[in-house]
């Protein structure tokens, strides 16, 4: 027979019950943590059902790190879509297989560039320009991960892309061998690739020393909180944490413009239906717009010709 304390189960962990949570949480996020467990700890800080992050960082960089959680995650695509300003150093003289300090040395130079030198080369850099993106990167080469590839050893070809850089900056350099700079840019660009270009275009190589990223379209540093001010704030009831921390769902499409409708016109929005902007004093309007109705948010709806289309219709509770 088989022994009765063999029969018993062991103790099972009971999982905390998960919520309703609705909202962004601007997070500072620590040089070594990877965007995924970062969006893996607020989800269980805040025990939410839903999160996703509005743009990777990878484990070499700070910074802003914007997280939504619940209804949010439907305007995630607007805050990707909007600038991403850096402040980054850039290491002088070698050159890196993965354009940044955690890669191996691939090629190396004695020359330094002047400040001069590099403030004369960085106009070259601002505007639309064709950017290849570093071998280990996210991006897909016939369904594989370009950095699972490279990490294969296999020769990893990416084709330039359109890319636009707003603002290019440089603010300092400490010593011959580092320089720090800021760049404001669109969606797609990437830092890392940046200073491989301009250390090759100075005749010096140079890769990514250090990188943080200072804001994502509507979030700044401003509203960044900690890794630690969030756990220490966890401590408590999870009600205080959200008081504490938890920016509306609308934060993330601030950038759009609002409209206001009437609890009827709100209704037929949340059923998938059209509604006419009629009227004489009917706002002008076109693309997407932001649609509230006694100061809820209830769609993003796109707007033609007098008609407003709801595309993401938004469950949030009524105060």
């Amino acid at each position: 027979m088989t022994p009765l304390n063999a029969q018993m189960s062991a103790p099972q962990v009971r999982k905390r019950e998960r919520r309703d949570v609705h909202g962004w949480i601007v997070l500072d996020k620590p040089v070594g943590m990877t965007s995924t467990h970062a969006v893996g700890v607020v989800k269980h800080l805040f025990q939410a059902k839903r999160a996703g992050h509005a743009g990777t960082l990878d484990p070499l960089a700070s910074g802003v790190l914007p997280i939504a959680l619940g209804e949010a995650t439907k305007t995630v695509s607007f805050v990707m879509d909007g600038r991403k300003t850096y402040r980054f150093t850039v290491r002088w003289g070698e050159e890196r297989d993965t354009d940044d300090a955690e890669g191996r040395v691939t090629a190396s130079r004695a020359e330094r560039p002047s400040t001069d030198e590099l403030r004369a080369l960085l106009p070259r850099y601002v505007g639309k320009i064709a950017q290849v993106p570093p071998r280990f990167s996210a991006l897909k080469i016939a369904g594989e991960r370009a950095y699972d590839l490279a990490r294969e050893g296999e020769a990893v070809e990416i084709a330039p892309r359109l890319v636009e850089i707003h603002r290019l900056e440089l603010i300092e350099t400490p010593d011959a061998d580092h320089t720090n700079l800021i760049a404001e840019c669109g969606k797609g660009t990437y830092v890392r690739a940046l200073a491989r270009d301009l250390g090759r275009a100075a005749g010096c190589l140079g890769h990514v020393a250090a990188l943080r990223r200072t804001g994502v379209g509507p979030f700044g540093e401003d509203l960044a909180v900690s890794l630690d001010r969030l756990q220490s704030l966890s401590s408590g009831e999870a009600v205080a944490l959200e008081r504490a921390a938890l920016l509306p769902v609308e934060a993330g499409v601030a950038t759009l413009p609002t409209l206001r409708v009437s609890p009827g016109d709100a209704a037929r929005l949340t059923r998938g239906q059209a509604v006419l902007l009629r009227g004489r004093d009917a706002p002008v309007l076109a693309g997407w717009v932001s649609v509230s109705c006694h100061d809820a948010l209830i769609a993003l709806a796109e707007a033609e010709k007098g008609e407003l289309r709801p595309r993401r219709i938004f469950n949030l509770p009524r105060a």
